[in-house]
């Protein structure tokens, strides 16, 4: 049901009503009502041949036009959705091209040294990033796009463009049940919401994280995986402590990467390497005040659990131990420190 279909009331009622005015009793409510993208805000974006990301839906469609080969895609967003799928895209031989405002692609996410890594992965394989400018208009001819202009003035000849600009959370049903909104549905750590008995869960969730001291909506794979289990055990009454380190992962030609962690801009202060950076093989520590806050691992497999045992144990460790390759992850944090349970 979307959220123009349905509302909720809360308070002594419990009761949903439905877009056709039926009601629906509740003693518990969970809201995982997701996100939708965010689209493109200038001329020519409603053109036939623009694509968007989110469903199953759309992915058979964005396949279908992308197999084959021999076509001219335009990638707007150098974040992990536009840098998949132009990874995708020129495995099927096609001509990409990749717009980012950023000087390199995921620069906020993963700073400008790592994101680099990732420009340069793009380019070895063919892709033309055009960075430092943004889109101003899509151009096209019988309702069908034709080019992408760029802020720069370039003309970029396309037979499809794919979106990738971040998403919205669905938060319009919240809002009209009276929850407070802010960046997604704010909940506690127990994944309930400002109203009693209501829940929320997935990436409308801005939920409270306890270890890391704020409010974290998490827009990956993995807290979806996770984050609807644990409200599941909320509602029914159990104990509940939503605090899972955030996961996510993304494949690119040959390179696999699953990050682990959270850090704010400026919520770090040292990179460790350990490993081989220039053959994109290695773990990279992101570090605050000599404590492992992210780790974020490079075609080396099986270490995600050491990883996040070091972000949970919360404990300095040696910049030169956690550097050698040839010393165990298990034995840099501190002797009897070990994670606690995730829900």
């Amino acid at each position: 049901m979307s959220p123009q279909q349905t509302f909720v009331i809360v308070g002594a009622g419990r009761e949903i009503t439905l877009g056709g005015g039926d009601r629906v009793g509740y003693d518990r409510l969970l809201l995982a009502t997701g996100s939708r993208p965010r689209r493109l805000a200038v001329p020519g974006a409603d053109l036939d041949g623009v694509h968007y990301l989110r469903q199953v839906e759309d992915a058979d469609r964005l396949q279908a036009a992308l197999t084959g080969g021999g076509r001219r895609v335009v990638v707007i967003g150098g974040g992990w959705i536009g840098l998949e799928v132009a990874a995708a895209a020129r495995g099927h031989a096609n001509e990409v091209t990749l717009v980012e405002p950023q000087p390199t692609p995921l620069h906020a996410v993963l700073s400008a040294e790592l994101g680099g890594m990732f420009a340069e992965l793009h380019r070895e394989h063919g892709v033309d990033l055009r960075l430092r400018t943004g889109v101003r208009e899509i151009t096209g001819s019988a309702g069908r796009i034709t080019a992408v202009i760029t802020h720069a003035g370039d003309e970029l000849p396309a037979d499809l463009a794919v979106v990738g600009v971040g998403i919205h959370p669905n938060v319009e049903l919240a809002q009209t049940a009276g929850l407070t909104v802010d960046n997604g549905i704010v909940t506690d750590q127990a994944l309930r919401t400002t109203a009693p008995d209501v829940y929320a869960a997935g990436d409308v969730a801005n939920a409270y994280h306890p270890r890391l001291g704020l409010h974290l909506r998490v827009e990956h794979w993995a807290n979806a995986l996770h984050g609807g289990p644990a409200a599941a055990r909320s509602m029914l009454g159990q104990r509940v402590t939503y605090d899972r380190v955030p996961y996510f992962f993304t494949d690119q030609y040959d390179l696999g990467m699953e990050y682990s962690g959270h850090t704010a801009a400026g919520g770090w202060d040292r990179l460790v390497y350990r490993g081989d950076r220039p053959g994109r093989q290695f773990i990279a520590f992101r570090l605050a005040a000599g404590r492992v806050v992210a780790g974020m691992n490079v075609n080396i497999w099986d270490v995600t659990p050491a990883i996040q045992e070091l972000i949970r144990s919360e404990q300095p460790v040696d910049p030169d131990r956690l550097a050698d390759p040839d010393l165990p992850l298990d034995d840099m944090a501190p002797q009897g420190v070990r994670p606690g349970r995730q829900p």
